[in-house]
């Protein structure tokens, strides 16, 4: 792992360019991977089902807000003809792993830093890529997630849209923008402890303020609006079109999403590289 440090003053000005965030990833590369193993390896390790759990997990969690929702609350999406129970879930589904994925990244991204200070006072390390392996983690998840879904639908309905390829295209510019905000609040979480605390409540109203438990149609047409605001909202339902209808995704709207993504995930790093360098004097 050590060829992969770089020998730079932590003190010093940091490079803030998307170029020198991709050479710095090309260059960290077999680091990442491995930091990535050993993070989701650990987190199962000492249980008897180890890695099992992570597909276990979002199945338990599917099952009971299914029985919530669709037994206790009748909740239905509206698609016509007899809605059975098993299409609320895959639907239900969908929408959870997208937040999944946003909420296990922003939620730890506070602690990265605080929780490595051995690699900010001990040892000279490439600090923007603990986001980055977060991420790593985070996609193992929600592909291990999505491999259920899939067998789900196939288990339900007796086939597979071929659109479902598409899922990771449509997932790519949420993770992009979700970077973007980590790295942000890897660095407030150094010198704001109160982040910490504060973004688990930000990431849970955003769970009930997407459509992930009902349709937008659902809603009042005045509220609509500020549930499309929610960055959630679009990456959701148009994972739900490849993934559960089996139409093409908007592709306009997400090379919209990705342009915006991009310009966030570049802001968030430019504000984590000019800060690390008080990250040692903090700690």
């Amino acid at each position: 792992m050590t060829h992969s440090l770089t020998a730079i003053n932590p003190h010093a000005a940091q490079p803030t360019s998307l170029v020198a965030l991709a050479r710095s990833l090309w260059r960290n590369r077999q680091l990442i991977v491995q930091m990535t193993k050993r993070d989701v390896v650990g987190r199962y390790k000492g249980s008897a089902l180890g890695l099992v759990w992570s597909f276990l997990t979002p199945v338990f969690m599917l099952a009971v807000y299914t029985f919530v929702f669709s037994v206790v609350f009748k909740a239905r999406w509206g698609v016509g003809g007899e809605e059975s129970k098993t299409q609320f879930a895959v639907v239900l589904f969908v929408g959870m792993i997208v937040h999944g994925l946003f909420a296990e990244v922003l939620n730890r991204a506070p602690g990265l830093i605080l929780s490595n200070v051995n690699y900010v006072k001990k040892v000279v390390f490439p600090l923007e890529i603990l986001p980055v392996v977060s991420m790593g983690v985070a996609l193992f998840h929600s592909l291990i997630s999505l491999g259920a879904l899939l067998i789900a639908f196939v288990l339900f309905n007796g086939y597979l849209h071929w659109t479902a390829v598409l899922a990771p295209l449509v997932l790519l510019p949420l993770a992009i923008l979700t970077l973007g905000l980590a790295w942000m609040l890897a660095s407030l979480g150094v010198f704001l402890r109160d982040v910490g605390h504060t973004i688990g409540v930000i990431t849970t109203v955003m769970l009930f303020l997407a459509p992930v438990f009902y349709p937008i149609t659902a809603l009042p047409e005045e509220i609509r609006p500020w549930i499309m605001g929610n960055p959630l909202t679009f990456i959701i339902g148009q994972a739900r079109e490849v993934l559960i209808w089996g139409r093409l995704p908007d592709w306009l709207g997400l090379g919209v999403y990705t342009l915006v993504a991009t310009v966030v995930a570049g802001a968030g790093y430019a504000w984590f590289q000019k800060t690390r360098k008080g990250f040692a004097d903090v700690l």
